[in-house]
Parts: C-alpha cells; sequence; structure tokens
C-alpha cells in the first residue's frame, strides 16, 4: 500500500465523517429542542422551532445537482465543517446578546442547510471513492459511526449542560448571568471546536471524491436532471403506496420525538417525570440510544434471515407497539429511575429493531431504476417531512391535551403505520426471491428488473 493509499485509508475518515455528520444534525434537530425549553420555552414553541430545523435535510435533494457541479466532495466537506464549527462559535456569541433569540434562530437555519449540504458532499465522498465491495466492507462502520454522533450530542452534552447548570453556573449566578444560557454557550463552543477539529483531520485524511460520469457540467444540466429524476419517480408503479410507506411508517414516532424528552423533564405538577439534563443524557440519549444501536444490529440480522417481504409487518409492530411505554410511565409517573430507564430503553430498542425495515424497503423497492441515489434521497426527504410536520405540531398537541392523553393520541396515530405497510408494495426482489404486497401475501405483479 502506497503512503497515499494508507493516508487515505477509509478507517481514518469514514468513522469521524459521519460522527461529524451526525453531530451537527443532531445538535440541530434534537438538541436544541431541551436548550429551548431550558431557556424558559413552553413545550409547543420549543418543538416547533427545533422541528423547523429539519427542512433543510429534507429538501437536500432539490439541491445535490448543484453541489457536484463545483470543485470536489471534500472541498464542499471541509468548508462545510469550518462553517458549522464557527457558526456554533457564533451561536455561543450571540446568546451573549439582548434579545438573542431572532439571531439564533437565523444562525440555526444556516447551519442547517450547510450541514445538509456537508452530508451531500460526504455521502458523495463514500459513494465515489470506494468501490461496490469496499462500500459493503465498511456499511457497519459507517452506521456504527453515525450512532456515535447522537449519543455524544443527546447524551454526553445534554449531560453537560446539566452539570454545568448545577455544580458551576448554578453557584453564582450574579457572577454568570442566568445559568442556563452560559451552560449552553460552552456547550456549543465544545461542540464547535470539536467539528473544526474534525475538519483539519479530514483535510490530512480524506479522498477527493471522484466525479460521477453523469455529473451536470451546468446549473441547466443539474435542473434537468432534478426534473427528469422527479418525473422518472412518478412513473413507477405503485408509488403513491411507497410515498405514503416513506411518511407514516414513523408517524407515532414524529410525534414522540420531541415530546418525549419533555416528558422526562418536566416536573409532576406538569404531569412529567422531573429529571434533571443529567439524568436525562443518561436514560434518554445514553441508555436510549445504546439500545437503539443493538436493535438496529438485531433487527438487520432478522432481515437478513428471513427477508424483508416476511417480515415488514413485524417490524412495523417493533416500532409502534412499544411506545404504549410511555403511556404507562405518564399514567403512573413513577419516581425509579431504574423504571425510567427500562421503559425508555425498551422502546428504543424496538423502534431500533423495526426502523432498518424502513431504509431497506426504500432501498430495495423505491429506489432501483435510474436514479437510484437520488430517489432514495426522495424516500428519506418524505420521511424527514413526516418529521418535520409531525414535530411542529406536537407541542402544541401536548400542551393542549396533557400528556396522558397526549400519549394516547401517539398510539391511534400508529394504525396509519399498519395500514401504509399493509399495503406497501413489492415490485422487486428483497433477496429471498419474494416480490409481491407486505403484509397479505398477494403478489402485485411480476418483479421488475432494477
Amino acid at each position: 500500500m502506497s503512503i497515499a493509499e494508507r493516508r487515505h485509508s477509509p478507517l481514518l475518515w469514514v468513522p469521524t465523517g459521519y460522527f461529524t455528520m451526525a453531530l451537527g444534525y443532531v445538535m440541530l434537530t434534537s438538541v436544541t429542542a431541551i436548550m429551548f425549553k431550558n431557556l424558559g420555552m413552553d413545550n409547543g414553541k420549543a418543538a416547533q422551532y427545533s422541528s423547523l430545523l429539519i427542512l433543510a435535510y429534507t429538501v437536500k435533494p432539490l439541491f445535490a445537482p448543484f453541489v457536484e457541479m463545483y470543485r470536489t466532495k471534500k472541498f464542499f466537506v471541509l468548508w462545510a465543517q469550518v462553517l458549522i464549527g464557527a457558526g456554533f462559535a457564533g451561536v455561543a456569541l450571540a446568546m451573549a446578546l439582548p434579545g438573542y433569540m431572532s439571531l439564533l434562530m437565523a444562525l440555526f437555519f444556516a447551519l442547517s442547510f450547510i450541514g445538509a449540504t456537508q452530508d451531500i458532499a460526504s455521502d458523495g465522498v463514500y459513494v465515489t471513492s470506494l468501490d461496490t465491495r469496499t462500500q459493503s466492507l465498511y456499511c457497519g462502520l459507517q452506521s456504527l459511526s453515525w450512532n456515535v454522533g447522537p449519543i455524544v450530542a443527546a447524551g454526553g452534552m445534554v449531560y453537560l449542560s446539566g452539570y454545568l447548570h448545577t455544580h458551576v453556573f448554578g453557584n453564582d449566578p450574579a457572577r454568570f448571568g442566568p445559568e442556563w444560557i452560559e451552560s449552553w454557550r460552552l456547550i456549543f463552543l465544545l461542540v464547535g471546536g470539536v467539528v473544526l477539529a474534525m475538519a483539519a483531520w479530514h483535510a490530512r485524511t480524506m479522498p477527493e471524491g471522484a466525479r460521477a460520469a453523469d455529473t451536470p457540467a451546468s446549473v441547466r444540466d443539474a435542473g434537468r436532471i432534478l426534473f427528469d429524476a422527479f418525473v422518472t419517480l412518478f412513473q413507477k408503479r405503485g408509488i403513491w403506496r411507497m410515498l405514503a410507506f416513506a411518511f407514516l411508517f414513523r408517524l407515532s414516532i414524529g410525534f414522540l420525538e420531541k415530546i418525549g424528552p419533555f416528558f422526562m423533564v418536566d416536573p409532576a405538577s406538569k404531569g412529567g417525570l422531573g429529571l434533571s439534563n443529567e439524568m436525562l443524557g443518561l436514560v434518554y440519549g445514553t441508555y436510549g440510544l445504546a439500545a437503539v444501536l443493538l436493535g438496529s444490529l438485531l433487527g438487520g440480522w432478522y432481515v437478513a434471515r428471513r427477508g424483508l417481504k416476511a417480515t415488514l409487518f413485524v417490524l412495523c409492530c417493533a416500532v409502534n407497539i412499544p411506545n404504549l411505554t410511555f403511556l404507562l410511565m405518564s399514567i403512573y409517573l413513577p419516581s425509579s429511575l431504574l423504571v425510567i430507564t427500562a421503559g425508555v430503553v425498551i422502546e428504543k430498542f424496538f423502534f431500533g429493531f423495526g426502523a432498518v425495515g424502513f431504509m431497506i424497503y426504500l432501498m430495495q423497492q423505491l429506489a432501483p431504476g435510474k436514479y437510484t441515489t437520488t430517489h432514495y434521497a426522495f424516500g428519506t426527504g418524505v420521511m424527514g417531512l413526516c418529521g418535520l410536520v409531525t414535530g411542529v405540531v406536537s407541542g402544541h398537541l401536548q400542551e393542549w391535551l396533557g400528556y396522558v392523553h397526549y400519549f394516547v393520541f401517539v398510539m391511534v396515530a400508529t394504525i396509519p403505520s399498519f395500514l401504509a405497510t399493509w399495503f406497501a408494495p413489492f415490485y422487486h426482489d428483497d433477496g429471498m426471491g419474494a416480490p409481491g404486497a407486505a403484509g397479505n401475501g398477494k403478489t402485485d405483479g411480476k418483479a421488475v428488473p432494477a
């Protein structure tokens, strides 16, 4: 192996690249919800503002062809990471200003589009720098590295914010100002420093990324490719049922995602469990996300053994039915940290187990065709749209209904997921030679070549 090959070994940049992607995404779309709540926002606004930051990640297929046109993919990765690191430092500085919230949201929106650009370019480096065999070889490491990001952000950083608030700034509020503001300023400075360090590392270790044969040469070409990708997507058989599946499979999770942590930290007087940020970071962001990771690994093994068609409805049940744990906790309000942790771990484990079916379905059934990568991105964009819509309304619904009735509503919201999964079409081989409908075993027609 040459010196250049050793310097650009996938082991040096794949783990750090996908960790950095996930760290920025989770800080923007999930951790900000906890920060907003700590700063005094009600549940409705905290969930709404953080969910709106998903928009850039939802529409990123629309500007992906334009990113492909200029310089190299590594160029976009590095500049995106530099801007994200500097942007998080800017967030910390902005929080020291009077009336900082408007400036804060403007910075977060800009960072979300820069983060989406980083995702496009990082995926492009991975796909174009590695051959198919190597992509498969490092796929598990890629997924594992991405999942470390949420553990660090939603676990470590939320825990650290609580520790700083309680043990550092809380002791001398006159000197340090409002304790939560100072705590979160340090958190964003720390995350910004980590992202800048990753940019410096990737400048040395990441390959440039090859230009694909169909890379657009002009804005006109990029627009034509994007238009053709839309047209061919909607020419696919059963596309509306596929898109319904993409939107509805995680519907109940969308309603639960922001409200679950709020329920954990709200006091009993508001129907919550009264955990501190430190305990939330441990229970929800660390043990919970570790359970997601374990569930994902076992779910992937389960699908590989039995095939997606035979397992998709079971996976849907795994995603949706364990949401019942939050309803039970809202009714009984357990004080035991062990019971609370068990409830979260059960829900997160089965979510991880079942959610693999969603991604595999998009890969095997929605994506195949002329624009496989783009159509897969459209599918994940529809999933992101579900998260955006449900997140924007979830806080307001919870405040109107209260926690118990809201979690009843979450269970009712599982019904569309079951219906969309039952009628999800299978037109391509699922690896077990089994095209046909997912839940009812009927055949919708012959398998169409990819």
